[in-house]
């Protein structure tokens, strides 16, 4: 690519506020052209791959990625041996197990993935999910101990342990081993645990940083499984491949990079989904009225946050009781009390985004206002407050926090970060200069306990650290386009190739097409603050729209003001289902006059 920058459509400034620019470079062009002509793959989708890193040689391995292939020897994750060894000896005793998860969808998951090969196994084992508000995240001493005086005699964490030294030298002195597979960032000194698999500790030289819990999980089941194949060679051989799907939701969910083996968990653990072979799974489908075939969508925006509710503002574990069950009736009530949990967090959730976004608002009024915003009320739910910084984030375009009292002048605050900016490194830096109670996370998301009395110094860090980074970042921000699209061109054979390419998502971003001058035939609101649109291009070629949550934004007034003209329109394709039939939704996140 030449040093020059490739405006695409010559568009500077869009209704968004943003440049649009090619997202393939000229070397790129000419590798989706010899995808194109060596693949017969549509000159759209070899744009989309080749953007993607992806190259001609290795297109094919690609739009058929399988386990086989992309699957790591476990045995190269640091104590990977250790841990497999250690459950091995369990599951051969007959040991009693306890599973210590998190209350999140990776934790839920990884438990119910555990505790299903447990179970083939007839391994007597428990799930304990901690509760968000009186426990917090992560092991505790107390719990440790209770585990243990109900006969555990191995306790192993899932997504969580890694930074809790204190609970596990609990445990161990109260008579059990404790095993800890999780992914998160290293804070300090590592627990003094039978075994640590963590890939992303400094010592671990595997490259698998990526994976979420459930993926680090599932390789310790494959490299248990191993060892019981050869110390136990008659004994009945579990279906690891069955269990995908569970790997497939927590892939989604913890929104880790879909790059390398994670991208073979969510294709493959998508088709396990499909044939509900998990009661619970099949439950969540079914009251989250999903009327087509599962993909990632319906995972991390319907069935996750259900799962999710529970942990949020109601029982901890009841999504890894659901996932884990084969009972029909019990999957049948879980889901449908994670379901009415689900509407009241939404209930909840609407009101306190109402409250952050009016108290962001009044300090982004007339400049460009923090760098980091940071919100807080004595009125909030906990459980809820990483919602609240997610929407936020989206709302003002860079780093958010919002932090939820309690009587004693004690917080509870989420952080959801921009691309580019570490925000668990600015909260850990916090930590270091004593201005909270305690925090960690990744770079797109972190969580802190604060006292009232050092939220002004805390702001007042924060813009201090991380003015200069977000402000440059927010400069340096545009819309990177795959290519041009005409409506009639957004067939559902295009869509079929486009999936193949996929999933889409975090580290494997989603598809963005332009639809050049195309008439803006109506615009009108629907639903709760989305805006419903049909497109028309320059040879008749008509196509529906979708912009949502666009009501009240800048691109939604922008619509509204410019029925009837030709527009040059940014967004993503999607199928549409309805009353038995399939047909090509277009989704628009900007647009800019012709």
């Amino acid at each position: 690519m030449t040093g020059e920058k490739r405006f695409f459509l010559d568009v500077r400034r869009s209704a968004t506020g943003l440049a649009w620019m090619h997202r393939l470079s000229e070397r790129q062009d000419m590798t989706a052209l010899a995808i194109a002509q060596g693949h017969g793959v549509p000159d759209i989708v070899a744009r989309v791959l080749a953007g993607r890193g992806v190259t001609a040689v290795g297109t094919e391995r690609f739009l058929d990625p399988t386990i086989r292939d992309l699957l790591p020897d476990p045995a190269t994750l640091t104590d990977m041996e250790k841990a497999a060894i250690r459950l091995a000896e369990a599951i051969v005793r007959g040991e009693r197990v306890a599973i210590f998860g998190d209350y999140d969808v990776d934790g839920a998951a990884s438990s119910a993935l555990l505790k299903r090969f447990l179970d083939h196994f007839s391994v007597p084992s428990e799930i304990y999910i901690p509760d968000r508000i009186f426990e917090g995240y992560g092991p505790n001493p107390e719990a440790m101990r209770e585990l243990v005086g109900r006969g555990a005699t191995l306790i192993v964490t899932v997504d969580c342990g890694t930074n809790s030294a204190a609970s596990i030298n609990a445990a161990r002195e109260a008579g059990a081993d404790v095993v800890v597979l999780d992914h998160h960032q290293v804070g300090g000194a590592l627990p003094a645990a039978s075994a640590v698999v963590n890939p992303n500790r400094e010592d671990d030289l595997s490259g698998q940083g990526h994976l979420c819990a459930a993926g680090v999980v599932f390789l310790t089941l494959v490299q248990t499984a191993k060892l019981l194949r050869e110390r136990v060679p008659d004994a009945p051989r579990p279906d690891l491949l069955a269990l995908l799907d569970l790997v497939a939701l927590a892939t989604v969910c913890d929104v880790v990079p879909l790059v390398g083996v994670n991208r073979a968990f969510v294709v493959k653990g998508l088709q396990v989904v499909r044939q509900q072979r998990n009661i619970g799974l099949a439950e969540l489908g079914r009251v989250s009225r999903i009327g087509e075939p599962v993909n990632t969508f319906h995972l991390a925006f319907l069935i996750g946050p259900r799962i999710n509710a529970g942990g949020r503002i109601g029982d901890a574990a009841l999504g890894s009781r659901l996932l884990a069950t084969d009972d029909p009736a019990e999957a049948r009530s879980i889901a449908e009390t994670l379901d009415r949990l689900n509407q009241e967090r939404q209930a909840m959730e609407q009101e306190m985004l109402a409250q952050a976004r009016a108290e962001a608002d009044a300090e982004l009024a007339g400049g460009q206002g923090p760098a980091v915003i940071v919100t807080a009320s004595d009125k909030w739910h906990p459980g809820i407050v990483g919602l609240i910084a997610s929407r936020l984030k989206e709302h003002a375009r860079r780093p958010s926090f919002a932090i939820a009292f309690n009587a004693d002048g004690v917080g509870t605050g989420s952080g959801r970060s921009v691309v580019g900016f570490d925000l668990g490194r600015l909260v850990r830096e916090a930590a270091e200069a004593g201005l909270i109670v305690k925090g960690g996370g990744h770079a797109m998301a972190a969580g802190i306990t604060v006292d009232r009395e050092k939220l002004g110094a805390l702001r007042a860090f924060f813009e201090e650290r991380a003015a200069a980074d977000v402000f440059r970042l927010r400069d340096e921000e545009s819309l990177l386009v795959d290519g041009a699209l005409a409506a009639e061109g957004a067939t559902l054979a295009l869509l079929d190739t486009l999936e193949k390419a996929g999933p889409f998502g975090t580290g494997h971003v989603s598809p963005l097409f332009v639809l050049p001058r195309h008439r803006l035939a109506d615009a009108r609101a629907v639903g709760i603050n989305h805006i419903r649109a049909d497109l028309v291009s320059e040879s008749g070629g008509r196509i529906q729209a979708m912009a949502f949550r666009a009501g009240d934004t800048t691109l939604g007034q922008f619509l509204f003001n410019n029925r009837g003209r030709t527009l040059h329109v940014a967004g993503s394709v999607s199928g549409n289902y309805w009353n038995g039939n399939r047909s090509v939704q277009f989704r628009i996140i900007d647009a800019a006059m012709a």
